[in-house]
């Protein structure tokens, strides 16, 4: 398979939406979840402007994306302050490819843009399913917070970015 991954376009936010909500479709949540989550899930051109977006593709078509956004502020998440700073808010893969190693190369992209960007640590909601994944690239778990969903959870992480220039 042939993958290369490049900044989003604005024009690709339909795709990026159709992207999110399929994904997020493979762990077979309840439909009323995507009501509840239908704001997050959908990608505006606006969005791509605001944040750092790159897509996976192959063969010319997208296939997965990842997104940064900045928190302005010290954002507490449950019982986890969480300090000003970036967040991997997206990192969303068609079905077809998860477990192709897609995910693990656009977070090989986007901590090669924290370097540039001199941001030495991220923070990641992570879905349930994809708490494996955040433990294999070494994340540090912080710890649990309420999903916007009444009795789900989601666990909180910080990636460390190696080798940024702290100057």
């Amino acid at each position: 398979m042939s993958l290369s991954v490049r900044e989003a376009s604005v024009s690709e936010h339909a795709v990026l939406t159709d992207i999110s909500f399929a994904s997020k479709q493979y762990w077979n949540y309840p439909n009323e979840y995507f009501e509840i989550w239908k704001e997050e899930l959908t990608i505006s051109p606006a969005y791509i402007k605001s944040n750092v977006v790159y897509v996976a593709e192959v063969k010319g078509r997208v296939i997965g994306y990842i997104s940064l956004v900045e928190l302005q502020t010290d954002f507490r998440a449950g019982n986890i302050i969480l300090n000003k700073g970036f967040c991997l808010e997206h990192i969303f893969i068609l079905p077809e490819y998860i477990g192709k190693g897609i995910g693990s190369s656009l977070i090989a992209t986007l901590k090669e843009k924290c370097k540039e960007m001199k941001i030495a640590k991220i923070y990641i909601f992570s879905d349930p399913n994809a708490k494996g994944f955040y433990d294999k690239l070494e994340a540090c778990y912080l710890g649990e917070s309420p999903s916007n969903i009444e009795g789900r959870s989601v666990s909180v992480y910080a990636l460390q970015i190696n080798n940024v220039d702290k100057t």
